[in-house]
């Protein structure tokens, strides 16, 4: 008997049609909402470092809420524990998708990407720790630079121009929802204070009636917006970081159509579609606003690298990310027989994995987090995720330069429409209707080409005639 044939699969090929609709629909709101978060950043750092530091302070601190409810917050706090419940929001919906429908659905094309963000993930981690054991600093920040800000990054490709291939884009979007994920954990594992229990099961029991209301299928925001202001409410009293509500109502969402309902989008789709401008327009930038604004002087700069805490974020992000997805992802390619596709090379992918180290929300918010007890400390964490994600976005804009040149024919195949389908024609090439489009359409060139050849010689003949 025949030993079965392992077969190969391939690696950064071609995505589905529908796949690949949902990616760019998905990217094109994030990359305006990375353009909004690096100004708002910009902002920060502008209003921060000149003579209105004092208005920017005294906004960032500004309590306001309900003391009643242990909701009188700081501008500051409203941005990092409510706005960013929006965005956990969004990626919980985006997580929920990749497990039913996207490339995390299948157990062997979901290997690579998630064995890559583990790495991307454990490398940075392992990095800061190492450092600050051998410098003598502490060891809490472990987990600032192991984030990756899908927005800020897709900001970078907008500004440099570079036509990633949607597979690349794809590969950096799976990392970036894994990312998050585990990001998710380390928050609501590691960062969470004091329990209440009495608020954490209200929390609970309001969730549940989210998951009922939805099972039911009972529709109307104005029955989900309230319920899932109280849910947040007592999840921030809880002591679980609020950011976790977030999750768990995007995870509760349905993300696949049901057959036979004739639902072009599922629910979650369609709220994603709703919420997404709202995260990318206004929740992260807001936060990165009031994050952000930290004291830049040459001294600042200078301690960023002789701090083990500061230095270890900055080695993080740099060299620690680019280090564990690239080392995950040859490591797992190389023992789970998937081969490359072809018209991409190692550098490739090496380029998407400095793309990765700009970690800026989430960094910001466990390093707001983990120093909670040193504003000083806190303040140069912040500096060295802006330095170390600066950084990473300036390597990864060299090297995604040098390829452009290929990434253009590669981004142009993929768009190219010859037959005015609507399709691109990649994904219509093995259609046989296709190929009789295309001889039609060459043939009225051919046709029209022919009948200016013979214009332009009548016209010829004319002028050379007699007068």
């Amino acid at each position: 008997m025949a030993a079965p044939v392992r077969t190969t699969r391939k690696f950064l090929g071609r995505l589905s049609l529908p796949e690949r609709n949902f990616v760019a629909e998905a990217l094109r709101t994030e990359t305006v909402g990375g353009v909004l978060l690096l100004l708002a950043a910009i902002a920060a750092l502008i209003w921060a470092n000149t003579p209105l530091k004092e208005s920017y302070e005294t906004v960032r601190d500004f309590h306001v809420g309900p003391g009643s409810l242990g909701l009188n917050l700081s501008v500051q706090h409203w941005a990092a524990d409510g706005l960013l419940a929006v965005f956990f929001f969004v990626a919980g919906i985006e997580l929920k998708r990749e497990l039913v429908a996207g490339d995390l659905r299948d157990p062997k094309a979901a290997a690579l990407p998630v064995i890559a963000a583990l790495c991307g993930m454990a490398a940075p981690a392992l990095v800061y720790t190492l450092v600050n054991v051998v410098g003598g600093g502490s060891t809490d920040g472990w987990a600032v630079p192991t984030a990756t800000d899908i927005a800020f990054a897709l900001a970078v490709l907008a500004v440099i121009g570079t036509s990633l291939p949607s597979a690349l884009r794809a590969f950096l979007l799976t990392l970036a929802v894994v990312d998050d994920l585990f990001a998710i954990l380390i928050i609501a594992i590691f960062f969470t204070s004091d329990l209440n229990f009495a608020a954490l099961g209200g929390a609970f029991i309001g969730l549940a009636v989210f998951w009922l209301l939805l099972r039911k299928g009972v529709r109307g925001w104005y029955v989900y917006v309230p319920l899932a202001l109280v849910i947040w409410g007592l999840m921030y009293n809880s002591g679980v970081h609020a950011t976790i509500a977030g999750v768990a109502m995007g995870l509760m969402l349905r993300c696949h159509k049901e057959e036979g309902a004739g639902e072009s989008h599922s629910p979650g789709e369609h709220i994603e579609h709703l919420v997404r401008p709202l995260s990318a327009g206004l929740a992260v930038p807001l936060f990165a606003l009031f994050s952000a604004g930290v004291a830049v002087s040459g001294g600042a700069l200078r301690d960023v690298f002789t701090q083990p805490e500061t230095l270890g974020v900055v080695l993080g992000l740099v060299v620690g990310k680019v280090v564990g997805i690239f080392g995950g992802t040859w490591l797992a390619a190389r023992f789970t027989r998937a081969e490359l596709n072809e018209d991409l090379a190692w550098p490739d992918v090496f380029a998407v994995a400095s793309l990765a180290g700009i970690g800026f929300t989430v960094s910001l918010l466990i390093g707001e987090l983990a120093f909670s007890d040193d504003p000083v400390l806190t303040d140069e964490i912040k500096a060295a995720v802006l330095l170390g994600s600066l950084t990473a976005a300036v390597l990864s804009a060299i090297l995604l330069k040098v390829r452009d040149v290929k990434y253009r024919k590669l981004w142009e195949d993929e768009e190219r429409d010859e037959d005015l389908s609507g399709i691109p024609d990649v994904y219509e090439q093995d259609d046989p209707d296709y190929h009789l489009r295309m001889a039609d359409i060459h043939q009225k060139k051919a046709d029209e080409h022919r009948r200016r050849a013979r214009q332009a010689g009548a016209s010829r003949d004319t002028d050379d005639g007699p007068a």
